[in-house]
């Protein structure tokens, strides 16, 4: 087979699975197949109690697996996020990572700011805001309780808590406690703690001073409305996740608006809510056995999401006994380190798989904590990434060593391969069969020159996963014009890099071409000359374009993606050239 034409189909093939796998991968998006949905009933939604707004979720107290956390209650929208803030007493919440409050009108956690990031690259864009309350135009907030029996009166949505110090601050080391009294022997303390970063510990302690025993089952749930950012790409999951028994489970929202309810069983785990670098989750203690459920609903308000875990096992509370349980409750960045941390810690399994890290995530992970390495010694994400691409190619200079040989080789056989084409131009399998055993006569594999391109694809992939969904890379500068290499080449050559004041990419996206994606191009086509030339016409003129194509394709890939791409063409460049260059001096000529 001609050398050419398989160097041509592993580069199609490379495409394709570059571009068409993450479509693949959609098929099997949750990790795992999503068992059936148990016979689990759902709990009665909590209704309004005019004795201080207190929900009763009631469940039939004789069955404790068709215990749920009740549907929070959504809101319609008011006009600001402000306005939703100022309909409630609160508690600010201030660390170095956060800012925000919690409201006493349910004791929810419903403001939130990550005070280390902003929305651009520009410091004074604004913080990103992760949580809003009830009534805002994208709710986004967590709550805790108790789901009881018939008759028993539990804290719900609109219960207004008490705070034991009412100007009382959530900080490092200073927790915030709150409490409320149902008027039939019931007390109710909350205690909510937070640490440096993104993990609140809640606490949930229930006192019976009454004469009879009480059964509750606790939950925890996050509930989202209006429309969340939802991914246009198969690369990256954004929506409802949850670590349950064992497996990660991921819906799109699209999903579960056509199946509105999925719940599974679990001992621990987590379940919640991802964006491409925020996350969500309430976790239970790693000891107990419950439900963890997605829901969705259309109401007067919109669309509301929500994920929850409720307890299996009823906590039983004896008259002048109490009770506690604990949750805890992450609401902040993905950062790879800080996810790992908490899952050796708090015994959280496969916390940092709430960061998409995909199916080659063997190489992914690997990669990426080689780029903070590099990036700790180097101080420049960019320059990391140069140092890493040349820590590759060394680990692949031996395959690629003898590829380029072959390649070499080939070259010098060009001339006879040409002369048997015009002497057995009538008879292909002649052709075929002299071709076969003139590669046989050399040694030469006529595949050989196609692995590096083969093996590159699943580095190429890895090394884009790391830039599209590690926010370790969001925002980290290079140096001249790239001041944030997950994102593209802000430059474009069908503006005269910024000297016609108008933007093409607004009629057709792929108008954008910038400076280092024309660089990876021109390397492209520079590295086809060092190739062997092919003796069909059609193929060659075939070849001859894909650097063109794959200039627009990467045109709007990340701007890292595309340097470390350039600047392996460089080296392999770099490194044919000598090979070639030392093949022809003791080429020897063939038969």
């Amino acid at each position: 087979m001609d050398d050419q034409r398989n160097l041509i189909i592993a580069i199609i093939i490379s495409a394709a699975i570059l571009f068409g796998f993450p479509q693949l991968m959609a098929l099997f998006q949750g990790k795992h197949p999503a068992p059936p949905t148990p016979a689990v009933q759902t709990a009665a939604m909590a209704t309004k109690k005019a004795n201080g707004g207190a929900g009763q979720a009631t469940v039939p107290p004789a069955s404790a697996s068709n215990a749920t956390a009740p549907d929070i209650q959504a809101t319609a929208a008011k006009e600001t996020r402000a306005q939703a803030l100022a309909d409630s007493v609160r508690i600010p919440i201030r660390t170095p990572s956060l800012s925000g409050s919690i409201s006493v009108t349910g004791a929810r956690i419903d403001d939130l700011t990550l005070i280390k990031y902003h929305k651009t690259i520009d410091p004074k864009s604004p913080y990103i805001t992760l949580l809003s309350p009830p009534g805002s135009p994208n709710p986004y907030y967590a709550e805790f309780g108790w789901v009881a029996g018939a008759g028993v009166k539990v804290p719900g949505p609109a219960t207004i808590w008490h705070p034991v110090d009412p100007h009382g601050v959530l900080s490092v080391g200073h927790p915030v406690v709150m409490t409320w009294d149902n008027g039939q022997g019931l007390r109710f303390v909350r205690t909510y703690q937070v640490d440096e970063n993104y993990m609140f510990t809640v606490s949930q302690r229930v006192e019976n001073y009454g004469s009879k025993p009480v059964k509750l089952y606790s939950y925890g749930s996050v509930a989202r409305g209006g429309k969340p950012p939802e991914s246009s790409t198969y690369i990256l999951h954004e929506g409802p996740i949850g670590e349950l028994d064992g497996s990660v489970h991921e819906k799109s929202y699209k999903d579960l608006r056509k199946d509105p309810q999925w719940s599974d069983q679990s001992t621990g785990g987590w379940i919640g809510f991802t964006d491409k670098y925020w996350l969500t989750a309430v976790v239970p203690a790693d000891t107990v056995r419950g439900t963890g459920r997605f829901t969705y609903a259309e109401t007067a308000a919109g669309k509301h999401y929500q994920a929850d875990f409720t307890a299996a096992t009823p906590t039983v509370i004896a008259p002048g006994a109490s009770a506690q349980v604990q949750f805890h409750f992450f609401a902040g960045a993905k950062i790879v380190g800080l996810l790992d941390a908490y899952s050796a810690k708090l015994h959280i399994p496969k916390f940092s798989f709430a960061i998409d890290f995909g199916w080659f995530w063997f190489l992914t992970k690997p990669f990426f904590y080689l780029l903070q390495m590099l990036h700790q010694a180097l101080g420049n994400m960019g320059l990391a990434i140069l140092a890493m691409t040349v820590l590759i190619k060394l680990a692949m200079f031996p395959l690629a060593n003898k590829s380029y040989s072959a390649m070499s080789r080939m070259k010098a056989l060009q001339p006879e391969i040409k002369r048997m084409q015009e002497r057995f131009s009538d008879d292909k399998v002649r052709l075929q069969q002299e071709m076969m055993a003139l590669y046989k006569r050399e040694k030469i594999n006529p595949a050989g020159g196609c692995l590096p391109m083969v093996v590159q694809v699943p580095v190429f992939f890895a090394l884009y996963k790391v830039l599209f969904v590690t926010i370790e890379m969001r925002h980290a500068p290079f140096i001249w014009w790239i001041h944030d290499l997950s994102a593209p080449d802000p430059t474009n050559v069908f503006t005269l890099f910024g000297l016609i004041p108008w933007d093409p990419t607004h009629l057709f996206p792929f108008l954008h071409i910038g400076i280092w994606p024309l660089i990876m191009g021109v390397t492209m086509w520079l590295q086809q000359k060092l190739n062997p030339q092919m003796a069909d016409p059609m193929q060659a003129k075939l070849f001859q374009f894909l650097p063109i194509v794959f200039t627009f394709m990467l045109g709007r890939f990340a701007s890292g993606l595309v340097i470390y791409w350039a600047w392996s063409n460089m080296l392999s460049i770099l490194q044919q050239w000598v090979i070639m260059r030392k093949m022809a001096k003791t080429q020897k000529k063939p038969a």
